[in-house]
C-alpha cells in the first residue's frame, strides 16, 4: 500500500453476527456494509470521526474487527483472513489514526477469572486475555441471586427486525444489540463473586481505574459492587430523561413482594430489595382495572410480552393491589410545554385521587394502553364483578371481561373468548354437599388444552349460564345429568344412615342392661336371705370338696354311675342402687 487508496474492499464480511455476509468498503471519511447473496436488505454506514478503539482478534467465521465507538457503541465485523491483518492494520492507520490492537482469547476453558468492565462491555479476562465480552447494550437487568451471586439477564428481541442478525438489516441496530432471533438463545449467566472490594472511577476514556487507597479507602462486598457498577454501565437504573411520577412500596401479588414504581416518558422502573426491573411501555400488551369482590382492594393487572423473569420464573403479568379507600396527592414532574403537547388531553399535571386510579390513569397516559375493566353484561349473586373459585390449589378470582376471562392472582390466567371451543358446566363426586358447588373447564380450541375453574358457589351458576348465552359462547350443562344420581346417592346415604341409627340404638339397649339390671333366674333358690358363707368362714362347706370325694370314688368304683352336677353356691341378689 505504497500508494493508498481512496477505497480498501473486503468480502465475505459479516456484521455483528449477521447471517448474511455483506460487502464493506473503508475510506477516509468511515466505512459501509452492504449484504450481499441477493436477500436483500439494508447498508449500513458508520462516520469515521465516531472510531475510539480498534482490536484484531479469532472471531466465530475466522478473524474479526471490533471497532469501539465514542458513544459507548461497538460493531463488530467478523469474516476476514489471517493474511488481511497487515492490510487493515494499514487501512485504520492511515485513515483513522488508530492503531489495530491485536487481541488473544483465553482458551484454557477456565471458569474462574477477572471481569473488567470496559467503555462498551464486560469482559471476563483469564490470566490477563478475555475469555469472553458482554456488549452493555445486551444486558436488560441484573439482579443479585444470593449474598456472593450476580445474576445477568439478557436481551430477548420481541422479533428478527429489531437487530441485524436476520440478514435483511444492517446491523448495529437498536442501540447495537447483537443478539438474534434464534431458537437457542443466552438469556442468562450467573458470577460468583466473594470477598470485598474497593470501588473504582472512571477515567476520561470511560474505562474504570481504582481509587486511590492512600487516603483510607473503602471497602465493598464485591458482589454488590460488580451489581451496582453493571447496573450504571448498562443503564438499568437510569432512563434517559427525569422520573415523570414515583409511587412507593405497592403490595405486588404476581411477583410477590412490594416494589416502588418509576414512571419514564418511554418505560417504567419496579425497585424492589433484591430485584430490579427496567420494562418498556411497548412490552405492555394489556392492562385491566379489577375491582376486588371484598370490596376492600383493587387490582391492576398488566400483561407483559417478553415476560417478566426471575431466574427460571416467568411472569407474564404484573398483579398489583391497592387499598380501595386510599388515596395519593402527586404532581407530575413534566414541564407545561410537555404536558400541553405531547400528552394534552392524556395527563394532568396534579392527581388527587384513589391510588389505584391515580396509578392507571398515569400507565394509560404514558403508554397509551386502554383500561379494560370487568363486563357491564355481568354481575355475581353478591352484585360483585368477580366469581371466587380455585386452580388445583391455588384460590383466587374469574372476572368476565368483554371479550376475554382472567384469573387472578396466582396463577395469573388469560383466556380470550375467541380461542374457547366450549365450556363444561359439572359437578364431582356423589355426595350432597357437591351440591353446593360446581366446576368449569374451558376447552381450547384446536387441541390447545383446557383450565379447570374448581369450587364454585352454586349461587353464581344462573349468572354465568347468562353471561355465557350473552356473548354468544357454547356451553354444555354436565349437571343435570346428573341429577338422578345425586338423589339416588342422597337416598342412599339417607338408608345408610338410618340403618346405623338402629345399631347404634340396639347397642345403647344392650349395653344399658347390662350395666343396670339383669334378668331374674326363676330356678335360682336360696334357703335364706344371709349373706353366702365366705371361704373362710367358720360355716362355711365347700361344693369343691365333696365333688372332689365324689370323683375320688368314682376313679376306684372304675364303672360306677356319673356323679351328680354340685350344686352352684348361692349368689347374693342384685339391689338396684
Amino acid at each position: 500500500m505504497s500508494e493508498r487508496k481512496a477505497v480498501e474492499e473486503f468480502n465475505g464480511i459479516y456484521l455483528d453476527l449477521s447471517k448474511q455476509p455483506g460487502k464493506v468498503k473503508f475510506a477516509e471519511a468511515g466505512l459501509a456494509w452492504r449484504p450481499t447473496g441477493g436477500g436483500g436488505g439494508e447498508n449500513y454506514t458508520l462516520d469515521g470521526q465516531q472510531f475510539f478503539q480498534c482490536q484484531w482478534s479469532r472471531g466465530a467465521r475466522g478473524h474479526e474487527v471490533k471497532i469501539l465507538l465514542r458513544d459507548s457503541g461497538l460493531i463488530q465485523l467478523d469474516g476476514f483472513e489471517a493474511e488481511e491483518f497487515d492490510r487493515v492494520q494499514k487501512i485504520f492507520r492511515l485513515f483513522y489514526g488508530l492503531n489495530l490492537e491485536h487481541k488473544d482469547h483465553a482458551l484454557k476453558g477456565w471458569n474462574w477469572g477477572k471481569g473488567e468492565f470496559g467503555k462498551a462491555e464486560l469482559a471476563f479476562n483469564v490470566q490477563n486475555r478475555p475469555a469472553f465480552e458482554i456488549p452493555y447494550s445486551e444486558v436488560s437487568n441484573t439482579n443479585l441471586a444470593g449474598k456472593n451471586e450476580v445474576a445477568v439477564e439478557f436481551s430477548l428481541p420481541a422479533g428478527g427486525n429489531d437487530t441485524g442478525t436476520n440478514g435483511h438489516l444492517g446491523g448495529a441496530r437498536s442501540k447495537g444489540r447483537k443478539s438474534g432471533a434464534g431458537k437457542d438463545q443466552l438469556v442468562e449467566m450467573r458470577f460468583y463473586i466473594p470477598g470485598t472490594a474497593t470501588k473504582k472511577e472512571n477515567d476520561e476514556d470511560g474505562d474504570d481505574k481504582s481509587v486511590d487507597g492512600s487516603e483510607g479507602e473503602e471497602q465493598h462486598n464485591a458482589a454488590n459492587l460488580f451489581y451496582e457498577t453493571l447496573m450504571e454501565k448498562a443503564e438499568i437504573g437510569e432512563v434517559a430523561g427525569d422520573t415523570f411520577a414515583t409511587f412507593l412500596e405497592v403490595l405486588h401479588l404476581t411477583p410477590r413482594g412490594r416494589f416502588g414504581i418509576d414512571m419514564y416518558e418511554g418505560s417504567f422502573r419496579l425497585r424492589g430489595k433484591t430485584y430490579d426491573y427496567k420494562i418498556p411501555y411497548d412490552n405492555i400488551k394489556k392492562f385491566m382495572l379489577l375491582p376486588k369482590p371484598d370490596e376492600l382492594h383493587t387490582l391492576i393487572t398488566i400483561g407483559l410480552d417478553p415476560p417478566l423473569r426471575q431466574g427460571q420464573t416467568r411472569y407474564p403479568f404484573l398483579v398489583m393491589q391497592f387499598k380501595r379507600e386510599e388515596e395519593v396527592t402527586i404532581e407530575l414532574n413534566m414541564t407545561k410545554e410537555l404536558l400541553e403537547g405531547k400528552y394534552k388531553g392524556k395527563l394532568n399535571a396534579r392527581y388527587e385521587q384513589p391510588q389505584h386510579t391515580v396509578v392507571a390513569q398515569v400507565f394509560r397516559g404514558l403508554s397509551g394502553k386502554k383500561i379494560v375493566q370487568p363486563s357491564k353484561d355481568f354481575v355475581s349473586h353478591h352484585q360483585q364483578s368477580g366469581v371466587k373459585c380455585s386452580i388445583k390449589a391455588n384460590e383466587g378470582h374469574l372476572y368476565c371481561l368483554d371479550k376475554s376471562f382472567m384469573f387472578v392472582p396466582k396463577p395469573a390466567t388469560y383466556i380470550p373468548f375467541d380461542n374457547i371451543s366450549v365450556i363444561v358446566m359439572s359437578r364431582v363426586g356423589g355426595a350432597v354437599s357437591a351440591s353446593r358447588t360446581f366446576d368449569i373447564t374451558v376447552t381450547m380450541k384446536n387441541g390447545a388444552g383446557e383450565t379447570l375453574f374448581s369450587n364454585i358457589n352454586r349461587e353464581e351458576q344462573k349468572p354465568l349460564e347468562d353471561f355465557f348465552a350473552a356473548k354468544g359462547l357454547r356451553t354444555k350443562n354436565e349437571m343435570a345429568d346428573d341429577s338422578s344420581a345425586l338423589i339416588a346417592a342422597a337416598l342412599k346415604d339417607a338408608d345408610m344412615a338410618s340403618s346405623d341409627e338402629e345399631v347404634v340404638a340396639a347397642r345403647a339397649d344392650r349395653g344399658s342392661a347390662d350395666e343396670d339390671e339383669e334378668s331374674v333366674d326363676e330356678d335360682f333358690k336360696t334357703d335364706s336371705e344371709s349373706d353366702v358363707a365366705e371361704e373362710y368362714d367358720s360355716a362355711h362347706e365347700s361344693s369343691g370338696s365333696g365333688s372332689d370325694a365324689d370323683m375320688a370314688d368314682g376313679d376306684a368304683g372304675g364303672d360306677s354311675d356319673p356323679p351328680e352336677v354340685a350344686e352352684r353356691p348361692k349368689k347374693k341378689a342384685k339391689t338396684s342402687k
